[in-house]
């Protein structure tokens, strides 16, 4: 009985590596209402920027200031963003010919270079609990 006992309370007991965390992202400086907003969730440097090795996403209608989106279920880890306003909401980021965006780009703590954008290490953050970042749009 004793054995039983201390097995069930190891079972119940929460395990920190399958804990799921909720990821709270707040974008300013939204400039229209025109829209939706996009966040893409990657979790290593080999998917990131990939549109085939996203983690998550979540999107939202696009409201001028501020807009939040909440990504749930992401256990402890490293997490990189990337953001776009999809003003014309037609599901995909828009570029010119050379693969500049046209419409409104951000990561999560770093910024577009001059040629191209930032790696998944200038971007990448820890999560081990439920987390907030902002963004500027």
């Amino acid at each position: 009985m004793r054995r039983f006992s201390f097995i069930l309370v190891l079972l119940l007991l929460p395990f920190p590596g399958f804990s799921q965390n909720t990821l709270s992202v707040k974008v300013n400086n939204v400039e229209s209402t025109k829209g939706r907003i996009n966040v893409a969730v990657y979790d290593s440097d080999d998917s990131f920027l990939s549109f085939d090795h996203v983690l998550k996403t979540d999107s939202v209608v696009a409201h001028r200031g501020s807009v939040v989106l909440n990504i749930s279920d992401l256990p402890a880890g490293e997490y990189a963003l990337a953001i776009f306003h999809d003003e014309n909401d037609n599901g995909k980021l828009d570029t010119n010919w050379l693969g500049i965006p046209r419409e409104k780009v951000a990561f999560s703590k770093a910024k577009m270079k001059t040629f191209g954008p930032p790696k998944f290490k200038e971007c990448a953050f820890t999560m081990s609990s439920d987390h907030e970042i902002h963004i500027d749009l």
